[in-house]
């Protein structure tokens, strides 16, 4: 799985696994997980991360989705795309 590292808020590297990437809107979406919760019985917690980068910006930068009906819409695209993954 590719991963990709962030960041923390508190100066810590998060690093997450991508499972899939999308545009909607014109703006690009990440879905991750925590490549260390894969292993869990209970499966890993899945977020959705929003590309607010400005156009020429050599590095992405990635915020997570907070807005209910913009992560709703974007969960929809992504649960179609990954149909065999159940997701709760």
């Amino acid at each position: 799985m590719e991963t990709v590292v962030f960041d923390g808020e508190d100066g810590s590297e998060l690093e997450f696994g991508i499972l899939e990437q999308t545009r909607v809107g014109g703006t690009n979406y990440l879905l991750v997980v925590d490549p260390d919760e894969t292993e869990n019985e209970n499966g890993s917690a899945a977020y959705i991360l929003k590309d607010i980068s400005e156009d020429g910006d050599k590095d992405g930068c990635y915020v997570f989705v907070e807005d209910d009906t913009e992560y709703d819409a974007v969960y929809k695209v992504f649960a179609a795309m990954l149909e065999d993954i159940e997701f709760e």
